[in-house]
């Protein structure tokens, strides 16, 4: 084969490779953040209002009518961050933290004081926790008396959306709650996955059309490559 086809050769090859590459920096970015880490939720919630484990089976409406009360405390400034945790498991290597709402929010708080130093609000199955950055709270936490945490992931959703309702309300701002939320491909609990899945299933396919193309062109390579020194070539 001629340097000028060689070189044609390998010019779809590279830019299959450079494709890869890019599909896969893709993947790292939908693919969700590894539940090994020491403290999932204080990663999350540096750049998000709230935690919400995928693990946890809490409803896509109200993971949104939590988001949706959250923003508007936000913009009544009365800005809140909320960690849902459903299990041992969502605390990471804090683990010994589970069923301790309070001494977790404490632990949550000060990790996210770096970057964020409001509210920080936890629900656990058993109960609330509240810590905010050089403030005292208990006063706060005394409008969330009374208030219960339902069973399961619809239960921990709902409870912090009450509980947001009711910090706020203490502080003077009364925060709606969207009378419902309408589901669509963008906002369903499954649209992270189905995206992750579509940006591997590209990959595999650039992956096999590269295959398929360096099988394609290995008999040409044998058909025209001139025998060496020293090398049968099937002729007498």
């Amino acid at each position: 084969m001629s340097t000028r086809t060689t070189a044609s050769v390998r010019a779809p090859l590279s830019r299959c490779l450079a494709a890869l590459a890019a599909l896969a920096g893709c993947v790292a970015l939908h693919a969700p953040a590894a539940r090994a880490d020491g403290d999932p939720a204080s990663d999350v919630l540096l750049v998000e209002p709230a935690f919400v484990p995928g693990d946890a089976g809490i409803p896509e409406t109200e993971r949104v009518r939590l988001t949706a009360v959250l923003r508007e405390a936000k913009s009544a400034g009365f800005p809140v961050r909320v960690a849902l945790i459903g299990s041992s498991y969502d605390l990471g290597s804090v683990y010994v933290l589970w069923r301790k709402p309070r001494s977790y929010a404490r632990f949550l708080g000060t990790e996210l004081s770096i970057g964020y130093r409001g509210r920080v609000l936890v629900v656990m199955p058993n109960g609330f926790g509240l810590y905010h950055h050089g403030h005292p709270v208990r006063a706060e936490l005394s409008s969330l008396r009374g208030l219960r945490v339902g069973p399961g992931g619809p239960g921990l959703a709902a409870a912090a959306t009450t509980a947001t309702q009711r910090l706020a309300a203490k502080a003077g701002h009364r925060l709606r709650v969207p009378a419902a939320v309408a589901r669509s491909p963008a906002t369903t609990s499954g649209g992270h996955g189905l995206r992750t899945w579509a940006v591997l299933g590209a990959g595999l396919a650039v992956i096999a059309g590269a295959w398929a193309l360096s099988l394609h062109l290995r008999p040409l390579r044998r058909r025209r490559a001139p025998p060496s020194d020293g090398e049968f070539s099937g002729r007498s």
